[in-house]
């Protein structure tokens, strides 16, 4: 028999259940493109350095610029292709172009796009938007800024079972940082789970490696542990889409692990969430 204090713990919601309900009633200012969208746009140019455009990203914390030639947005260089197109074929950002690597033209929506309408474009153009005002460019959209958002619905009541990816990567923490940036590039992943005796441990993200090390100059000769992320956060299976993405918004992160039976099954990312509203 529960003592009356476990009793009354059961009865009064968690700090999770709490920031959860304050996450749908924030739900309905989010209903175009204009209250999605991050304002300050990071630019550069075609004949930038990628060791430059990894540096700016790095100090903003962000991941992608938009490429501007001739004060026209044309194109826009991620995090994903600094990792799949220049460090996973041996080469180095110093000796390479924006120019080489962008992706154009540059996919966009307009300030009043409905959310639904965004979440379909993002998946459809697989990548990030450019949102437009009268052809002007005034703002960018990502995955993470659409998980902030995604409305209670019969479309992400879904369980995340459903759109996770089971193929989990993961390398022991002692791995450099160099050997898991190559796996990452050449899988074209953006993570990998850390364990430590085979037992998950941290996550290490091309954030990470774009903000402590490319932004940096920092060597990626080091052991992958001390610089992953931890403790790591999981997901439950079972877990709804909705409930996914108010997790990963109000932790400020873009992917999570999920688990059965303390059992490590699966990852889910920002992506991933939107792609199951999209449907």
């Amino acid at each position: 028999m529960a003592t009356p204090q476990e009793e009354v713990k059961r009865k009064l919601p968690s700090v999770v259940d709490i920031a959860y309900e304050q996450y749908k009633r924030d739900l309905p200012r989010y209903q175009t493109a204009k209250e999605l969208m991050s304002p300050n746009v990071e630019t550069t140019t075609p004949d930038a350095s990628l060791d430059e455009a990894a540096r700016l990203m790095g100090s903003k914390h962000i991941g992608s610029l938009i490429v501007m030639k001739y004060r026209t947005p044309v194109g826009i260089v991620t995090e994903r292709d600094l990792l799949t197109k220049v460090l996973a074929l041996g080469l180095f950002l110093r000796d390479e172009k924006v120019e080489d690597v962008m992706s154009f033209p540059l996919s966009g929506v307009s300030l009043e796009t409905k959310i639904k309408d965004v979440a379909k474009q993002m998946i459809t153009k697989k990548g990030r938007l450019a949102v437009f005002d009268a052809g002007t460019l005034v703002g960018v959209i990502t995955a993470s800024d659409l998980i902030k958002s995604l409305p209670d619905v019969q479309e992400t009541e879904v369980k995340v079972d459903q759109f996770m990816s089971a193929d989990v990567v993961t390398a022991d923490a002692e791995t450099s940082v160099f050997d898991v940036t190559k796996t990452m590039g050449r899988q074209r992943i953006g993570s990998v789970i850390i364990t430590k005796k085979g037992e998950p441990f941290g996550i290490f993200t091309e954030r990470d490696l774009l903000t402590n090390f490319l932004a940096t100059g920092k060597p990626l000769f080091t052991s992958v542990g001390p610089e992953c992320a931890t403790p790591l956060t999981v997901i439950a299976a079972g877990t709804s889409v909705h409930r996914t993405a108010a997790t990963m918004a109000l932790k400020h992160i873009r992917r999570l692990p999920i688990v059965k039976d303390e059992k490590l099954i699966g990852i889910i990312t920002a992506r991933d969430l939107v792609e199951a509203y999209s449907k």
